[in-house]
């Protein structure tokens, strides 16, 4: 019998002890690697959604809330600032593009963002199917918004007033869908884009009788061409083309010489009422708060492995003390000293490779599942389909912990004295 299949029958001699030490080993590993896959894809996709954007204009409030509103769309922006304002910040020499936006209103927890063109070129949107807007309650669907609302091209929603779900209805203005992007795997995914002329028409209360009639798909012929669109009302067209005194809620800046950062923020804070919030700035110190947590509970899978490690010891300190008799038997059969300690050494490394091996198919199949139990969060379940370098680090380092643990008793087992144990019986 080979010294591998020799330490397989070991380990189902003692299957209670095996299971739990091969659980406990396991549920330690898939913590810390399912930390590390949800960290990783986090921080990649914060890094996504803010490249290229150098600043964020909002109102007066906090600049980790307006990059969280205006870059991550996951938080409440402080208030509006005239559109006046980020016409004259677009024509600052040191600035190369401004990308206004305009928050308010969601569809089924999906924000609707009044943007320009501009914003999807940024994220290198494509269409996968239809057209971009073109008319005031034209609206375009991220993927991601589209598979989870079941939206298609030509369909109408109704925006709900708020960032959140449960707000009031504005049915008086029906959005059509005009066109669909492919996954593009940043926040574009999970926004619902219109014109900023729609946003200012929808929180418009003077609109003309007959919208409901257009509402119901009277006259849907007369727009784009697009199959059960509605057509906009006289007052959401002069909308579109009224700008005087309107505002928006955040631009998003773009340098056109590094230089700018220098300058340009403190000049925005202190000679303006509206207040800049660098996004590099601000990402770095939320992943710094929420590492700390990250931290806090990948120390606590390392004490699981710890604690696995520490009872492998002791089942294999216990094996060897009734396995001493069999272990002498072999010696006199011919067995060295060396296989005799291999034969521990190797049932430890396949404990804690059984261990690993189910952590890590564990915490990708956690990661995977992301989706369903949280789905406020479901792009973070990409993680599952990578393997990341650390994950190399998690093998190693739990079939280090499997030798550590078998190091004292297959000493015990290289310094047997055979003929004293077989005198013992």
């Amino acid at each position: 019998m080979s010294i591998l299949r020799l330490a397989l029958a070991y380990a189902r001699r003692r299957p209670l002890s095996t299971l739990l030490v091969i659980l406990l080993l396991a549920i330690g590993v898939a913590t810390v690697a399912l930390t590390l896959l949800v960290s990783r894809e986090l921080e990649a996709r914060l890094t996504r959604d803010a490249a290229g954007i150098d600043l964020v204009v909002g109102a007066k409030g906090s600049p980790l809330q307006i990059v969280l509103a205006g870059v991550y769309h996951a938080d409440v922006p402080p208030g509006n600032i005239p559109l006046a304002a980020v016409e004259t910040l677009r024509k600052n020499p040191m600035v190369a593009q401004v990308i206004p936006l305009s928050l308010g209103d969601s569809f089924r927890g999906f924000r609707i963002v009044g943007t320009e063109p501009e914003l999807v070129a940024h994220y290198g949107g494509m269409l996968a199917r239809g057209a971009l807007w073109a008319l005031p309650l034209d609206a375009v669907l991220g993927s991601e918004v589209a598979r989870t609302a079941n939206l298609h091209v030509g369909d109408r929603f109704v925006g709900s007033h708020g960032l959140a779900e449960g707000g009031g209805t504005h049915d008086d203005a029906r959005y059509s869908v005009t066109g669909i992007l492919a996954p593009t795997g940043t926040v574009l995914d999970r926004l619902m884009l219109t014109s900023l002329a729609s946003v200012w028409a929808v929180h418009e209360h003077h609109h003309d009788d007959d919208d409901d009639d257009h509402a119901k798909g009277g006259d849907a012929a007369n727009r784009t061409g697009h199959p059960g669109a509605v057509k906009p009302s006289s007052t959401v067209q002069a909308a579109a083309k009224d700008i005087s005194g309107r505002e928006v809620t955040l631009a998003l800046v773009k340098y056109r010489t590094p230089l700018a950062a220098v300058s340009l923020p403190r000049t925005i804070n202190k000679e303006t009422e509206l207040v800049a919030a660098s996004p590099a700035f601000e990402t770095a110190r939320l992943l710094t708060v929420f590492g700390a947590g990250v931290d806090l509970i990948r120390l606590f899978a390392w004490l699981l492995v710890a604690a696995s490690t520490l009872m492998l010891f002791v089942a294999l300190a216990q094996a060897l003390d009734e396995r001493r008799y069999d272990l002498a038997i072999m010696r006199a059969l011919g067995a060295s000293r060396s296989q005799v300690a291999a034969v521990l050494l190797i049932e430890s490394l396949v404990l804690a490779a059984a261990g690993t091996l189910l952590g890590l198919g564990l915490a990708h199949a956690a990661a995977a599942a992301i989706p369903w139990w949280l789905p406020q969060a479901a792009q973070l379940g990409a993680a599952a389909r990578h393997w990341i370098p650390d994950e190399w680090g998690i093998v190693a380092l739990a079939l280090a912990a499997g030798i550590l643990a078998a190091l004292w008793p297959a000493w015990r087992a290289y310094r047997l004295d055979v003929a004293a144990t077989l005198a013992e019986g």
